[in-house]
């Protein structure tokens, strides 16, 4: 198997620390989807990457779909509860901070990508707004709990982690550690472990 994608994408992140939690080593084939020469269309007719190239040469994409299909294949660490209200729950949490990566990315694709005097202001702050909101849904979820749900690390946690650690790459100015300090405890925590370290997006 092979792992199509990009350093900078939290997508792609999120499905190498799973990689990474599942103990599971996995090459990483770097595609820029932005460029014109781009090849990902030829794995993933959307264009977009994770894209995973599996042994019998078939693809698979989203990272919801690959991280769920990672999760099977060792029993060890499990990530994600195998039935019923846990495995929604974690699920759930997962939704909710690909969310927040949906609306942070349209909205820097707002401001970066199109004309100055072609960009709306109202979109950029109808997405963050669901940023915001979003932050508040998860700190309040949390509480004082040490995960986002159960007694050990979950696919929950590893979303969030990737979630909030885009927006510390793309949006500094935003200030949600300062806002919410429990979604920082749990930040901070996962910073030591293996997997996010070595997925650390390159420096802006």
């Amino acid at each position: 198997m092979k792992l199509i994608g990009s350093l900078t994408s939290p997508y792609v992140r999120k499905v190498r620390i799973v990689f990474s939690e599942k103990k599971i080593e996995i090459p990483l084939v770097l595609e820029n989807v932005w460029a014109n020469d781009t090849q990902i269309a030829r794995s993933n007719p959307l264009g977009k990457v994770p894209c995973l190239i599996l042994n019998d040469g078939g693809a698979m994409f989203d990272s919801r779909v690959i991280v769920e299909y990672v999760d099977t294949l060792s029993p060890a660490n499990r990530l994600i509860p195998a039935t019923g209200k846990e495995r929604a729950a974690v699920k759930t949490w997962e939704a909710l901070a690909d969310g927040i990566l949906d609306a942070s990315i349209l909205a820097r694709l707002e401001a970066t990508w199109r004309p100055a005097e072609q960009q709306s202001k109202a979109w950029i702050e109808r997405q963050m707004s669901k940023v915001d909101e979003s932050l508040q849904a998860m700190a309040n979820a949390l509480g004082e709990q040490e995960w986002c749900f159960g007694n050990h690390i979950s696919l929950a946690d590893i979303s969030t982690g990737c979630a909030l650690g885009y927006l510390l790459f793309r949006f500094p100015d935003l200030a949600w550690q300062q806002r919410f300090e429990n979604l920082d405890r749990l930040y901070q925590k996962l910073l030591q472990r293996s997997s996010f370290i070595e997925t650390e997006p390159p420096a802006a």
